[in-house]
This record gives structure tokens, sequence and C-alpha cells, in this order.
């Protein structure tokens, strides 16, 4: 087998990629829900202190937040270190609390802790649009650094098509997420932004991820036959005729 060949992009390597990405993503359900507790942790602590007058004892419902949802995230850090298990997901999830605290803590109020996240999806969705805008798609990229060779998928036009709709389902969750939280944020309605938080973390990657999968198993896109391959055959096809019939 020809390193050309080796390096040929296919639709089943489209498919392989998605669903490594899809089992490294979500990490399970283990993953998934310590991804999800230091959010709710927080935003558990700031409804409580605020509707039941905690503060009133001294205590800041939003430093308060913030601590114990840090220190929830710090917990299973260290729960995952002692079982020597893969801390990706804890740590993720440590460094989101950290910086929405920065956010936080600047302004003074709660509901600026969800507002890196909402940077985040806007920024993430800009990107993978553009990719696609200039025929680079973000899928593509992922399938030339696991094939190594990270052009090779665009001398395929179909590959490039599928990487094109298989990015726009990776934008579709980001947009869905800044337009339902940023009035949510702007309203100041704290609890509802952490319960769309989570409803809208890894649920609605699952159901992208699952589209992915689902458009790759129906569409199953032809794949054009690369130039170069078309003259290599055909001057075989041309060496083989000559031998059948030489010439006397």
């Amino acid at each position: 087998m020809t390193d050309q060949s080796q390096a040929r992009v296919s639709e089943h390597t489209v498919e392989e990629v998605v669903r490594g990405q899809l089992a490294k993503a979500l990490g399970g359900r283990r993953g998934m829900v310590e991804t999800a507790v230091p959010t709710v942790v927080f935003t558990c602590t700031y409804l409580l202190c605020t509707n039941y007058g905690w503060q009133a004892a001294g205590l800041d419902p939003l430093r308060l937040g913030l601590v114990l949802g840090g220190a929830a995230a710090v917990a299973l850090a260290v729960v995952r270190l002692v079982q020597r298990s893969s801390v990706q997901y804890v740590v993720n999830s440590l460094f989101g609390i950290a910086i929405a605290a920065v956010f936080a803590l600047r302004s003074g109020q709660a509901e600026d802790a969800f507002l890196p996240g909402i940077i985040y999806n806007s920024g993430y969705a800009f990107v993978l649009i553009l990719s696609i805008l200039v025929r680079w798609p973000a899928i593509g990229l992922l399938i030339g650094a696991v094939t190594g060779d990270p052009t090779g998928w665009r001398r395929d036009r179909a590959v490039v098509r599928l990487s094109s709709r298989l990015t726009w389902l990776l934008v579709l969750p980001c947009v869905v997420r800044v337009a339902v939280q940023y009035p949510l944020w702007a309203a100041g309605m704290v609890g509802w932004l952490g319960a769309a938080k989570i409803l809208m973390g890894w649920p609605l990657q699952v159901a992208a991820f699952a589209a992915m999968v689902w458009l790759l198993a129906v569409g199953r896109t032809p794949l054009e036959q690369p130039v170069a391959d078309a003259e290599e055959g055909s001057a075989e096809e041309d060496a083989a005729a000559a031998q059948a019939h030489p010439r006397g």
C-alpha cells in the first residue's frame, strides 16, 4: 500500500474521528456529573442564601457559593487522585469555576459567573463559522490531524462538504446557548442561568454529536477519485492492454 493510499481520507475515517471525539469529550456519566457539580453547588448555595436571608448572618451569598463550588471540584479531584484515574474533567470544571469567580467577584454580581461561558460559546461559534466560510472546516482539520496529512482531506470535495456539514452541527449548540443564556444574564436571573448552563452543557453536546453520527450513517457521501489516482489507474490499464495485444 502506497503512502498516498494510506493518507487518503474516507467517510469511514470521518466517522471514526467523530466517535473518538465523542468518547473523549463526554468522559462517560461520571465525567458529565463532575463537570456539572460545581455549577449546581454554586447556584443552589447562592439561591438559598439569597432567598432565606443567610446574608443576615454575615454570609455573602456570592462568595460562599463560589467557595463551595470550588471546594466541590477540589474534593472530586482528590477522589480521582486517590483512585489514580484521570482528573481531566475535574480540572476543567475547577478551571471554569476559577474564571467564573474572577468575573463575579470583580463586578459583585452573581450572574457574571456565567458570563465567561457566554463569551466562550460566542467566540467558539465565530471561529467555527469562519472555518466553514474559508473552506477549512474544523472537522476537516481534525481529520487531517488524525490521518497525519493536514491538507490531504481538502483534495476530495465530498469530504470538504461533509466536514462543513458536521462543523455546522458543532456551531448549533453554541448558538443555542448564547441565544438562551444571554437574555437570562442581562435580566440577572441566576437560578435560570444555572439550570440553562447544566441542561445546555453535555446534554446539548451529546445531541450534536449524535446528529453528526446520524448524518454520517444516512448520508454516505460518495468520494471522488483523486486525479493522481485516476491517472495512475489509466496508465495501468493502458499497460495491461499493450501486453494483451502486442504489436507485431
